[in-house]
């Protein structure tokens, strides 16, 4: 097997297992990727999807008045603040 080196402690069995993964399709978290990021993977996946919620609040930026909504999503913890002008209303 090129590329993988025994030593003393090494499970034979164990490598032949890791060996027979080559090519097989796969399922997991995205909590349990290492790299890159998991957020960067939520990102290039999922970085242009509409999100759907509901306008709790309104906030301003400092020099704009109501700049930014204050929006409450079902499926997320926590509310999402999001520029006025970037909303999709009604459609």
């Amino acid at each position: 097997m090129r590329g993988w080196r025994f030593n003393g402690n090494c499970d034979r069995d164990r490598v032949a297992k890791i060996v027979d993964l080559l090519d097989q399709q796969v399922r997991f978290k995205v909590a349990d990727i290492h790299t890159p990021h998991p957020l960067v993977v939520l990102y290039e996946l999922h970085g242009n999807d509409l999100l759907e919620g509901r306008v709790v609040d309104l906030s301003d930026s400092g020099e704009l008045k109501e700049a930014f909504a204050v929006v409450e999503v079902e499926q997320v913890r926590q509310f999402l603040i999001v520029p006025v002008a970037r909303l999709v209303i009604g459609e």
